[in-house]
């Protein structure tokens, strides 16, 4: 693929990271921030092109999310949150390049621990960001928790559903 090629694919999943954060919205009220559905966007895009595709989609679109759509104060911990985020999923679990072609999951294991992984560091890092960076305290910041840790059970159940079959689209393969 040209670079030019890699760039618009980023940018598009970039914006389809965005409107699927922005699609579904559940505020939390004791810490001003939501609960999304964007992080399946990012376990899937870092499962299927890697670290650096998830690391940008992830901290770029949600943070465009979070600036378009009122919650700017949010962005730039978002940014750098939910870059790690899909930086961790697509380190440890892209299927890029691996030799297990014609095994879908690897077992499901990789894939699970990858999204738990960078589901957990996206769960730690938004309640230090509440608790101690914007000042809401440690009981606003804990009752987002039970939140973020449902968004990280979606997005893996959606990107386990949802990533074998776009990986055998961007192979070029159409069996199972």
């Amino acid at each position: 693929m040209t670079r030019t090629g890699h760039v618009t694919r980023m940018a598009l999943l970039i914006a389809l990271a965005a409107a699927a954060t922005m699609a579904v919205r559940i505020p939390v009220p004791k810490t001003g921030g939501y609960i999304n559905m964007g992080d399946a966007v990012i376990y899937i895009t870092a499962l299927l092109f890697g670290r650096t595709y998830g690391a940008a989609v992830g901290g770029i679109g949600s943070a465009l999310a979070d600036f378009l759509g009122g919650y700017a104060v949010f962005a730039p911990f978002t940014l750098i949150i939910k870059g790690l985020e899909g930086f961790l999923v697509g380190a440890l679990g892209s299927w890029r390049g691996s030799g297990d072609a014609g095994r879908p999951y690897l077992g499901a294991v990789v894939p699970i621990v990858a999204i738990c992984v960078g589901g957990a560091e996206m769960v730690a890092g938004y309640f230090i960001a509440e608790a101690y960076l914007l000042h809401l305290g440690v009981g606003a910041a804990g009752s987002e928790v039970p939140g973020n840790i449902a968004q990280v059970l979606g997005g893996l159940v959606l990107a386990l559903i949802i990533a074998p079959a776009l990986r055998r689209i961007v192979a070029g393969r159409s069996e199972p």
